[in-house]
């Protein structure tokens, strides 16, 4: 299957076991906490890049849950891109994305923007964000799957390496 000209990145926490109940009597040394809205996770992250046309996974980069989903994104991009989505997230990176598709020297950044500032909100960057959101959601459905269908809710092993082995 070819891959297309857009890629969608985004990152999704997958759980560790917190338990100390081990022979070291530790958690896992090489997983982290992060914090999503109130709720605080252990474990890593699993930035993904995904087609934006076929919905089709091509990298899946593994880093510790505290890990900013931005620092990746060159890891993340095939280097043919024309467009790259995201979340805000990814907002400041447009330099990354041009360097990274040399071949596509007008590679466009399509993140969302931020939309609210003081309390007041811009209703055309909300409106420009939403249109963006709809292409940006394929990317989720790639994420239930992996999560859902395969059962990778939670890591299976100790260690980055042993479980970035499982995602490639």
């Amino acid at each position: 299957m070819t891959l297309f000209k857009g890629t969608i990145v985004d990152a999704t926490v997958i759980s560790a076991p917190s338990s100390t109940k081990n022979k070291e009597g530790q958690r896992d040394p090489e997983m982290h906490q992060a914090a999503k809205g109130n709720q605080w996770y252990f474990g890593m992250k699993a930035h993904v890049g995904v087609d934006s046309n076929s919905k089709m996974i091509h990298s899946v980069v593994v880093t510790p849950a505290n890990t900013a989903d931005s620092t990746v994104l060159d890891q993340l991009l095939h280097g043919n891109e024309t467009r790259v989505y995201g979340d805000q997230a990814y907002q400041s990176k447009r330099a990354t994305i041009r360097a990274k598709a040399p071949k596509a020297p007008k590679a466009k950044d399509f993140t969302n923007r931020r939309c609210k500032w003081k309390g007041i909100v811009d209703q055309k960057v909300a409106a420009r964000n939403h249109a963006k959101s709809k292409i940006r959601s394929r990317v989720e459905h790639s994420i239930g799957v992996i999560k859902r269908v395969f059962g990778f809710a939670k890591v299976r092993y100790r260690g980055l390496a042993k479980n970035a082995t499982v995602y490639s």
